[in-house]
């Protein structure tokens, strides 16, 4: 392994940024902005609806209140558990006082509350979409629907049907004109993009092997409590179900697996790999501990994309890129802009030949302020395609471990697997997948599992 090189000083996290966030709010937020017909000239604030409440949909919250491409403010909220929203609007209310306005009758709660929180909003505003993975595209379409913007958290979808849904939404949200941006922050990394550009000019040769790990710590999900309702405590669960968030996979390194497509301008054409438990594990998710996936590109290259979840390892987060004439660093610890082309094919210091501008603020803050800049300008902005996409390379990897197999993008762009019809989910529904005596969900078991 090679350890990544960090600077001395990296960003922000999301969910760091929300307390850091109203330090960096320019005093001045709309000088030399023109702004949209869209907006009142007494009300030129954006409002905001955010839907999931969880340390995602909040730190996003805060991106766009600290945004100097502002102002915003947030006028309503929903979630289906109460005391997520009343933390949530706790905690965004003391750090952006001015800009929060969601009295409790713009408070929404339950199945049906995304509905009555994006009918707050106007034409030219945003809906946060921030909920579980499997409530994506239920959510997608019915903000596209309404003809307001949209910001919405990877992943994206669970399932590769949930994934069509969203395509087919996007291309609405296009013929609309409503701007939608993606959570796959580290696109909007200049250091990234600097990179990107002197790769497409030669710098590195060709690409033909991307490393991407993710190697951290985790630990087992416990039972389901007795007394618990068990379709809302499935949906509590962050990464542990693969029917609502896609999965520790899907939720950890689609950032990993969107970068290697990045890096090679191209889809993957094929997926296989290998992942598996530790011995005696008393984990009742459906994850596997660890999971190997080899991407194969048409050109050749591969992508070999690593992530192991377990205490007392070796940890390592980061993105490397080899190509003809030398390699490469594109990604450091928790995405920091860890970005360097090197000499050769060695991966350390004295061997580092160039390094981009550091960057002035997280790629979380890059994200909102382009977004908001582009609804501001009426400049296009919808990267649901691009996104989509990388998520369905992310499925194709997940699906070729979980089943045991080589799964192709071909074979993934025409499947309409879903693990379940969200839109039919109700307060009394019985989840996809149900526990055993021991409180255990049904985990893949390759040659006997299909998810695509």
């Amino acid at each position: 392994m090679n350890t990544p090189i960090d600077p001395p000083s990296v960003t922000a996290t999301r969910r760091e940024f929300l307390g850091l966030g109203g330090r960096f709010a320019a005093a001045s937020a709309l000088a030399g902005v023109s702004l949209p017909h869209v907006h009142a000239a007494e009300d030129n604030a954006i409002r905001l609806a955010i839907i999931g409440c969880g340390p995602r949909g909040t730190g996003a919250v805060g991106n766009a209140l600290s945004s100097t491409n502002g102002p915003c403010k947030l006028v309503a909220m929903a979630d289906l558990f109460e005391e997520k929203l009343n933390k949530a609007h706790a905690a965004l209310s003391a750090e952006y006082p001015d800009q929060v306005d969601v009295p409790p009758e713009r408070r929404f709660i339950g199945f049906d509350a995304y509905k009555k929180a994006i009918a707050c909003l106007r034409p030219g505003d945003v809906a946060l979409l921030t909920t579980r993975a499997a409530f994506r595209p239920t959510h997608l379409d019915h903000a596209v629907a309404q003809g307001v913007n949209i910001f919405m958290e990877k992943s994206f979808a669970a399932d590769p049907g949930g994934i069509r849904r969203v395509l087919k939404a996007g291309e609405a949200a296009a013929t609309k004109g409503l701007k939608v941006a993606c959570g796959l922050q580290c696109r909007h990394s200049p250091a990234r993009q600097a990179m990107i550009a002197r790769i497409r000019e030669g710098a590195m040769g060709e690409i033909v092997l991307i490393r991407a790990y993710r190697l951290q710590g985790g630990g087992p999900m416990p039972p389901r409590k007795p007394d618990a309702d068990e379709l809302l405590w499935q949906i509590r669960q962050p990464v542990a179900l693969l029917w609502s968030s896609g999965g520790t996979w899907m939720e950890n390194m689609i950032h990993q697996v969107d970068e290697c497509c990045w890096l090679k301008d191209a889809w993957p054409i094929s997926a296989h790999g290998v992942g598996g438990r530790a011995p005696h594990s008393t984990d009742c998710s459906q994850n596997l501990d660890s999971y190997s996936i080899e991407y194969t590109f048409a050109d050749g290259a591969k992508a070999l994309v690593n992530g192991r979840f377990l205490q007392k390892c070796y940890n390592e987060f980061a993105t490397f890129a080899h190509g003809t004439k030398c390699a490469g660093q594109f990604s450091g610890m928790t995405h920091a802009p860890t970005v360097q082309i090197y000499k050769d094919q060695r991966i350390q210091r004295d061997s580092v030949a160039w390094q981009p501008d550091k960057e002035k603020v997280s790629p979380w803050q890059a994200e909102w302020d382009n977004f908001l800049e582009s609804i501001r300008k009426d400049r296009p902005h919808n990267e649901v395609q691009r996104a989509a996409l990388a998520n369905l390379a992310a499925i194709m990897g997940r699906a070729a471990v979980h089943c045991g197999r080589i799964v192709t993008w071909e074979e993934v762009t025409k499947s309409d697997f879903r693990f379940c019809d969200v839109d039919a989910l109700t307060p009394e529904s019985k989840p996809p997948f149900l526990p055993d005596a021991q409180g255990r969900y049904p985990a893949p078991v390759p040659g006997q599992w299909t998810e695509v």
